[in-house]
């Protein structure tokens, strides 16, 4: 585990994010994040909030995580990112540690991220007010004092939400946005451009006639 933590590090740019997983998260939400950011070049670490390093999805999938929340030296991290889902939103509201985090970034200006139900985690910190955020649209009632856009992704100062599980490419991209700046944001966004250009294949229907720039789309 840490050679291959070694590998990726070598192969990305000093920004680092942490992912924190508990059991019953999203898995669309956590793992387009980590694999957008990765093409991106950001380091991105898998962080269990729980006692092991295999954390369980909300739909059945386990996903092994480099580092349990207690191994973490938050210090270097310059965002940390919540996602949402059931239990997985509940769970993260009650791990202490978890919350004392997300304070942390928020006083110190660095990037709190959440998607989904997750939000509600910072809005139990108090740390929403007057804020314009987005969330799922059944927890919006427990969020007060925001101003809830309803947009796929809202950025408002260091704090970035997303709306849910179909929105996980939009708030991914905000994210690389805030990290590393429109450019690359712009390059990555190229992706949602495939299925156009699969329409306007008149021979295949299946892949753009330009397959060398389909490549390109996913190799940065």
């Amino acid at each position: 585990m840490v050679i291959w933590k070694y590998k990726i590090r070598r192969m990305i740019r000093n920004e680092k994010v942490s992912v924190i997983l508990a059991d019953g998260f999203e898995e669309i939400e956590a793992l387009t994040v980590v694999d957008l950011l990765r093409r991106a070049q950001i380091y991105v670490g898998t962080v269990s909030a729980t006692d092991e390093y295999i954390v369980h999805g909300a739909h059945g999938i386990n996903v092994q995580t480099e580092d349990l929340f207690e191994e973490v030296n938050f210090v270097e991290s310059d965002m940390i990112v919540l996602p949402g889902g059931m239990p997985g939103t509940t769970n993260l509201n009650d791990h202490a540690g978890v919350r004392r985090v997300v304070k942390d970034f928020y006083e110190e200006g660095k990037y709190v991220a959440a998607i989904c139900a997750a939000p509600t985690v910072l809005a139990n910190l108090g740390i929403l007010k007057g804020k314009r955020i987005t969330c799922f649209p059944t927890v919006e009632n427990q969020i007060q004092g925001a101003v809830i856009t309803r947009m796929p992704a809202t950025v408002d100062g260091n704090i970035i939400t997303g709306r849910g599980a179909g929105t996980a490419i939009d708030f991914a991209l905000k994210l690389i946005d805030a990290l590393s700046g429109p450019d690359k944001r712009v390059r990555l966004q190229r992706l949602s451009f495939i299925s156009k250009k699969m329409k306007n294949d008149g021979k295949s229907g299946l892949f753009p006639k330009n397959r060398g720039g389909y490549l390109r789309l996913f190799v940065l």
